[in-house]
């Protein structure tokens, strides 16, 4: 047909430019391997401002990178819709409902799974709805729509990568491992794989091999974007620190490729403080910040830039406990209150959605103060981390908040409580030498004689992963 060319997916664009289809192209790669250069969209519509793909993606791009260039766009794809195929079309809806300020997340995972019913070679559309789905807190939603068009993409080197990370949320590793382990066979370079992997080994407590691993992979990441980057190191650190390596070798991780990463002109910074910060929490809690000298200081300071606030909640999360427990009573009040505000105004339907995640926050100031009580109080007595995925985190990202409250219950004189919690976290991860030495301490303020056998299974676990 004449003005229309293929695209990645062998889907018609209205275009007559092979330049942008190569912008749309190149795009599509950015976004599957979490690349830097996502910009390249804006090449598309500098190639053909009549583009309706081109406009409403480059639209898409700029509603966090720069705002007041997106509406231009946006108005530009709606004055050429009549002439755009039936993909355009079907991408344009999602993706204009999906950025809209009165959004219902029901109703934008409607349209993409409706689009991908149609088109289930778009991956990118896949990946949209995902991490539509990771902010619902939906991962069994996200991967009925994964299962949906892998019958289409047997063969595509990015969908194991896709497939297995909604397996890993719903704890079924076994299925995640070997979606992983088939994504990193066909792209050695798919760092969601390589990710998905390390998740595992995680997991299941093989951090010395997931340390292998992800090192060995590492010098494929220097493409990636600011988040995937230091999330990667930030898996890397996490098993040092797990695996009860000398705190050195995690801080070594912190400075040279975590905080390194805002040397770079084009770095992310939020991204970046999201990961130093779940790092610098889970040190906190074990009492090993200290060892860190003033880098929870540094951070604290750069995060009262208010640039760094309401762009993400797990990030807002952090950084009102960061504020708390350096003493900037002010600004952790101040964004809390920011939050609580935003919350206000969320449909009832949301509202309901978020309600864990406003509860969490309140309890992080309250933590970073001092006030383990109160924190406890609004927490709540059936208090599990995983339900707060609507925060946008990951169960590995969360678990630091199980964490926190396993100490703050200690700390309050809820022993039995802790204990009976713990245990059964252990009967999941036996091989994490921090919660026997929680256990430990709970058998001793409660003068139980397991506290030594406790203590044994952590001190066999402390020397056993790295020398």
């Amino acid at each position: 047909m004449e003005g229309v060319k293929l695209d990645r997916w062998g889907y018609e664009v209205r275009t007559n430019s092979d330049s942008c289809i190569s912008a749309i192209n190149k795009f599509y790669h950015q976004v599957l391997c979490h690349g830097r250069e996502r910009s390249v969209i804006l090449e598309a519509p500098a190639h053909d401002k009549d583009c309706v793909l081109a406009n409403i993606l480059a639209a898409h791009f700029l509603c966090s990178s720069d705002p007041s260039r997106a509406p231009s766009h946006l108005q530009a794809a709606k004055s050429r819709l009549e002439q755009a195929t039936k993909h355009e079309k079907a991408v344009f809806d999602a993706v204009n409902y999906y950025i809209s300020e009165d959004r219902d997340d029901d109703v934008a995972l409607e349209l993409h799974s409706k689009l991908l019913k149609d088109f289930p070679r778009d991956l990118v559309s896949l990946k949209r709805a995902q991490v539509l789905c990771f902010y619902m807190g939906r991962p069994d939603l996200s991967l009925d729509l994964v299962q949906q068009v892998l019958p289409k993409n047997q063969d595509e080197k990015y969908i194991y990568g896709l497939l297995a990370f909604p397996l890993l949320e719903l704890d079924r590793m076994a299925d995640a491992e070997e979606a992983a382990k088939k994504g990193f066979e066909i792209n050695k370079q798919d760092c969601w794989a390589q990710h998905a992997l390390c998740h595992v080994l995680q997991y299941e407590c093989h951090f010395k091999e997931a340390v292998e691993f992800m090192e060995g992979c590492s010098s494929s990441w220097s493409s990636c974007s600011s988040f995937m980057l230091t999330h990667n190191w930030w898996h890397v650190a996490l098993c040092y620190l797990e695996g009860n390596s000398p705190i050195q070798r995690v801080l070594e991780v912190y400075d040279h490729c975590i905080w390194k990463e805002l040397e770079k002109s084009d770095a992310v910074y939020p991204e970046v403080y999201l990961n130093a910060l779940g790092l610098l929490l889970r040190l906190y809690v074990r009492g090993e910040i200290d060892a860190f000298g003033d880098r929870l200081k540094i951070v604290a300071r750069c995060v009262t830039d208010q640039a760094n606030w309401y762009i993400e909640w797990h990030l807002d999360s952090l950084i009102v406990w960061v504020l708390a427990s350096t003493g900037d009573m002010y600004k952790a009040e101040e964004l809390l209150k920011g939050l609580k505000s935003r919350f206000s105004k969320m449909s009832k339907k949301k509202q309901q959605r978020m309600q864990r995640g406003m509860l969490l926050a309140e309890a992080l100031y309250e933590y970073g103060s001092g006030n383990d009580k109160k924190a406890l109080e609004l927490l709540g007595p059936e208090f599990d981390a995983s339900n707060c995925k609507m925060i946008g985190a990951s169960d590995e990202q969360l678990d630091v908040f199980n964490e926190v409250w396993y100490s703050m219950l200690l700390n309050t004189g809820q022993a039995e409580k802790a204990i009976d919690i713990i245990e059964k976290r252990i009967s999941k991860r036996e091989g994490v030498p921090f919660l026997w030495r929680l256990l430990e301490r709970g058998y001793n303020l409660t003068g139980r004689k397991e506290a030594a056998t406790a203590g044994e299974r952590a001190r066999a676990l402390e020397t056993a992963y790295f020398k």
